[in-house]
């Protein structure tokens, strides 16, 4: 099992010194959320909160994903980040290859790129891109993403991108984990992903028979497929070996409730207590 540490909506200035703690205290990822814009009037709802809300969010610091990463990876060594996850049918695909593949290169291959499709229109509306036939959309992006990261020429004409054959210098694949709990996101994890990202929810030994079932039909059962989640479970180590044994190769925790308004008050220190903490008494005690 591997360990994911999660810190968003914080000081901007603890992002560093955390990497660099929990990469000492044997986690094997990071997590890097991201966000685009806040609307100052929008309908839209959360999907992961009980009732909806979304004005947590509101005045959050949110640094730009890759800008992110690249910062991290300088001050680490051996510390992976993933994604959690990038919004990637309201960017270009090109250019998002692009991104992926420099801080992959620059991070020594220290990238496992988590994606998905943004639940606001929003996000959609202000980076020019229909609403409209987002899956699609987001399933021609990240086709382009692993060709282009992959090297060699390659060429693209689909619905939405129609791209001449073109390279990438460096070119550094990564895997690509898809984020969702619909069933075309389960589906395009299978098919089209390295792995899945659970969001969080009660619903986890459900989804895990669903994504199960698909990799079956799809004849992929046997693959390496990366399984990433949220549990209560994997708060303990008896909790860690039942996820394990549910085939999950990967646990996200984090130390504080994100869903609160207003800004972290917790300092720094108190941050790097709580996760050395989860360390000594959970990491430390699995067999990894």
């Amino acid at each position: 099992m591997r360990f994911t540490y999660a810190e968003a909506m914080t000081d901007p200035s603890y992002h560093l010194p955390l990497a660099k703690a929990a990469e000492a205290a044997g986690y094997a990822s990071i997590s890097v959320a991201d966000s685009l814009v806040y609307p100052k009037e929008s309908d839209s709802v959360y999907p992961y909160t009980a009732d909806g809300s979304r004005e947590f969010l509101e005045d959050k610091a949110f640094i730009e994903t890759f800008t992110l990463i690249a910062a991290m990876g300088a001050v680490t060594s051996s510390i992976r980040f993933t994604p959690f996850v990038l919004k990637l049918p309201v960017r270009p695909p090109v250019l998002v290859a692009k991104q992926a593949t420099s801080v992959a290169c620059l991070t020594g291959g220290r990238l496992g790129l988590g994606v998905g499709v943004s639940p606001w229109p929003e996000d959609f509306e202000v980076m020019g891109v229909p609403w409209e036939r987002r899956g699609k959309r987001m399933d021609e992006a990240i086709d382009i993403v692993r060709g282009l990261s992959g090297g060699g020429y390659f060429e693209f004409h689909g619905e939405f991108y129609d791209i001449p054959a073109i390279k990438m210098t460096p070119a550094e694949p990564f895997p690509i984990l898809v984020g969702g709990h619909s069933e075309a996101a389960l589906r395009r994890a299978v098919v089209r992903g390295d792995g899945w990202m659970h969001a969080g929810g009660d619903d986890l030994d459900d989804l895990l028979a669903r994504l199960g079932r698909i990799r079956e039909a799809e004849g992929k059962a046997g693959d390496p497929f990366e399984v990433h989640v949220i549990s209560m479970d994997a708060y303990t180590p008896d909790g860690v070996k039942r996820l394990e044994d549910k085939g999950v190769t990967d646990v996200i925790v984090g130390f504080r409730m994100p869903y609160v308004k207003g800004p972290d008050t917790e300092p720094l220190d108190k941050k790097i207590e709580h996760l050395e903490r989860f360390a000594e008494t959970v990491i430390a005690k699995v067999d990894r």
